[in-house]
Parts: structure tokens; sequence; C-alpha cells
């Protein structure tokens, strides 16, 4: 499976910094993705929703760590490339 779109769209939010939409294989996207602010840095955050008993369970996520780590590299470079893009004042790319 590869990644073939990451969008990330910055947020001026305490601990929200981005929403994120990654698309697989040109033909399947996951919305939702959050990048916020932890105790140990920037986290990823699969998109989620809340249970009637206040809980909340993830919609997708991966299914092992290797995938897991290999998405979170993608989607932090693109977050990075983001922010310095948003500092020097360009548009996104397209």
């Amino acid at each position: 499976m590869e990644i073939s779109e990451i969008r990330v769209t910055l947020r001026k939010e305490d601990k929200l910094k981005a929403f994120v939409t990654v698309t697989f294989d040109k033909c399947f996207a996951v919305r939702n993705m959050k990048i916020v602010d932890g105790e140990k840095g920037v986290m990823l955050c699969m998109p989620s929703r809340k249970l009637p008993d206040g809980t909340f369970k993830d919609v997708a996520h991966p299914i092992n760590a290797d995938f897991r780590s290999y998405l979170e590299q993608r989607i932090f470079a693109a977050y990075e490339e983001e922010v310095k893009r948003s500092a020097n004042g360009s548009s996104p790319a397209s």
C-alpha cells in the first residue's frame, strides 16, 4: 500500500496543530487525522468517533507498528513542510 497524497491543513489552536487527509494507492482516503501537541511533542491521532458512554473509538488505524511508523514519518514530514511553507507566506502545494 502506497501513500499517494498527504494533505495538511494547519490550525491555529492551542493543542490542535493540523488536520490531515491521506490518500492510499490513489483510491482510498482517510480523513480527519489530527496532529496534536502532546506532553512529549506532536503526535498523530487517528480519526475517531465518540461513543454513547463518552469514550472515543478509532474509525481507522494502522494494525502493526511498522506501518504506523511509516505513516507517522510521512505525515510529520508533510506537516513540517506545510509549517515551513506557511511561515514563508507561500500557498499550499497542489
